[in-house]
């Protein structure tokens, strides 16, 4: 990985560890799937006005159907089981769930994409599930039947994820690939599309109790501008770059950040739970990203 790639991976680590905190404010009040569609349909009319203004050439290579199949993979279904997951979850638990990412993707790999399972691979995994798992010492939240509903969703989530990560390569990398920004305008349309009826029929059937104030409105607009369509164009074009695997790796990086979020900017307190989960992801990122380990 080059300084260029490093950067994109801490700067779309950043960004998805406010998303958690967005949600956890978000979802409770308005609910799952109006959370969940307002966040990809913001990202959506984010991409369209952002694309507009940098004049990009909207020319999809035919590829327009199989982007929008990925937004509802890699986005719609994985934002739903987050909103689901944040009315139950603190913000840091859904970090640190969303942080199996790797682990099913070097699981999915190994199984449906003749991805090559090395022991140094697999090893930083484990390593990194267990950072995160010690960094749950933190805020520890009761074992209970909520806790395993929040987690299963998440889990599921990642799935969705591991799967996106490859099937992204397969579909959009060959006969030289597809720009970065158009992926992730089409995923976020995708992802609209197929929440679109949803939202409709959760509005009728169950409308929200309330719409929330100001503060819900604003975290919608960080949400979906920067945690959605910005850190989306990020990603494409780390998967382009740096391959599946490796940008998967990002999700170990999400925790700390959710941890120095929640410090800055909730008052969280700090304990020595999160400097050795950190050594533990860092060390885990080493075995991954290592040179000679191929995730490509």
């Amino acid at each position: 990985m080059n300084l260029v790639d490093i950067l994109r991976l801490l700067s779309l680590a950043a960004i998805w560890g406010a998303s958690f905190l967005f949600m956890r404010i978000i979802a409770p009040v308005i609910g799952t799937i109006p959370t969940a569609f307002f966040r990809v349909s913001i990202a959506f009319v984010g991409l369209l006005v952002i694309l507009a203004l940098m004049r990009v050439d909207w020319n999809f290579r035919g590829k327009l159907k199989v982007v929008m199949l990925l937004g509802l993979i890699n986005s719609g279904i994985p934002a739903t089981f987050y909103s689901l997951a944040a009315q139950v979850l603190p913000a840091g638990y859904s970090a640190i769930f969303n942080a199996t990412t790797p682990l099913m993707g070097v699981l999915i790999g190994g199984l449906f994409f003749s991805e090559k399972l090395t022991l140094a691979k697999v090893s930083g995994v484990f390593l990194g599930l267990l950072g995160v798992g010690i960094l749950t010492r933190a805020g520890p939240v009761a074992f209970d039947l909520q806790l395993l509903m929040g987690a299963l969703a998440c889990l599921l989530a990642t799935t969705c994820y591991g799967f996106a990560g490859f099937l992204t390569r397969r579909w959009l990398d060959h006969q030289g690939g597809l720009d970065s920004r158009l992926s992730a305008l089409g995923s976020m349309f995708g992802a609209t599309v197929f929440l679109l009826p949803l939202f409709g029929y959760s509005v009728i059937s169950q409308p929200p109790a309330s719409w929330g104030g100001w503060s819900v409105w604003l975290s919608l607009l960080g949400l979906g501008l920067v945690c959605t369509a910005l850190a989306y164009i990020l990603y494409f074009r780390l998967l382009s770059s740096i391959g599946p695997v490796k940008s998967m790796t990002v999700t170990f990086l999400i925790p700390p950040f959710g941890v120095l979020w929640g410090a800055l900017l909730l008052d969280e307190p700090l304990g020595m739970a999160h400097v050795y989960g950190g050594l533990l992801i860092a060390a885990a990122l080493w075995l991954v990203l290592k040179p000679g380990v191929s995730s490509r």
